[in-house]
C-alpha cells in the first residue's frame, strides 16, 4: 500500500495542497473546543476524560486527513473515530447500565459484529451508500435510548437527541458530492460542526450519569 498516494473524496477540495479544504479543515475546530470544554467539566471522572481525549484526538486527526489528504491521513482521521465508538458503547455500558468491566468490554467488542452485519444493508440503500459504515451508530444509540427511556429518562432523553443529531449530521455528509454542482463548498464541514455539538454533548451526558449515583437500570 502506498501510504503517500493522495485521496480526493469531498466536493471542497479541487486540488492537491493543505489549503484545498479550508472549511473542511478549519470546522474540525468544533471538535477541538468540545473536547477541551469536556476535559475541563470532567472534574477527574476517568471515563469522561479518556472521550475528551480522544475526541481532541478525532479533530486532530480530521485536521490531517483534510490538509494531507493522503493514506497515512486518512487512518489518522478513521481510527481515532473507530476507537471513540467503542470505548463510548464501554462507557455507556458502564455509566448507563452499570454492567461490571468484563460485561461492558464485551459489550464494546459486539459494536464489531453489530456494524458487519448492518453495513452491507445500508450501502444496499441509495441515499445511505456514501456513509453506509457510520449508520450502525446512530441505530445502536437508537437501541440505548429505546431501553433507557422509561428506566432512566434523562439519559433516554439525551440518546435519542444524539441519534437524532447523528442522522442529521451523516444527511450532510451524505450530500456533500450529490450537492456538489450547485454549492461548491461542499456540505462536509457541517458534519464536522454537529458532531462536534454532537459528542460534547454524548461525553456530557456520561459525566452527568456518573455524577447521579450507583443507579442501575431496572
Amino acid at each position: 500500500m502506498d501510504w503517500t498516494a493522495a485521496l480526493d473524496g469531498y466536493c471542497e477540495r479541487l486540488a492537491p495542497g493543505l489549503w484545498a479544504e479550508p472549511l473542511n479543515l478549519v470546522s474540525n475546530a468544533a471538535f477541538l473546543i468540545a473536547a477541551i470544554w469536556c476535559w475541563r467539566r470532567s472534574g477527574g471522572l476517568m471515563l469522561p476524560r479518556a472521550l475528551s481525549a480522544l475526541l481532541f484526538a478525532i479533530g486532530i486527526g480530521s485536521a490531517l486527513f483534510h490538509s494531507f489528504a493522503t493514506v497515512w491521513a486518512s487512518a489518522a482521521d478513521v481510527v481515532p473515530i473507530g476507537v471513540f465508538i467503542l470505548a463510548y458503547v464501554y462507557a455507556a455500558n458502564r455509566a448507563y447500565l452499570r454492567w461490571p468491566v468484563w460485561a461492558a468490554g464485551l459489550g464494546a467488542a459486539g459494536f464489531v459484529p453489530w456494524a458487519l452485519l448492518l453495513t452491507p444493508v445500508f450501502a444496499a440503500l441509495p441515499f445511505f451508500t456514501v456513509s453506509a459504515f457510520y449508520w450502525p451508530v446512530p441505530l445502536l444509540i437508537a437501541v440505548y435510548a429505546v431501553w433507557l427511556w422509561r428506566r432512566w429518562p434523562m439519559v433516554g432523553r439525551g440518546m435519542a437527541l444524539g441519534a437524532g443529531l447523528l442522522c442529521l449530521s451523516l444527511a450532510f455528509r451524505s450530500l456533500d458530492l450529490t450537492l456538489c454542482a450547485g454549492w461548491p463548498l461542499g456540505t462536509h464541514f457541517v458534519w464536522h460542526t454537529l458532531n462536534g455539538v454532537l459528542l460534547g454533548g454524548m461525553i456530557e451526558l456520561i459525566r452527568r450519569a456518573l455524577l447521579a449515583g450507583p443507579r442501575r437500570a431496572r
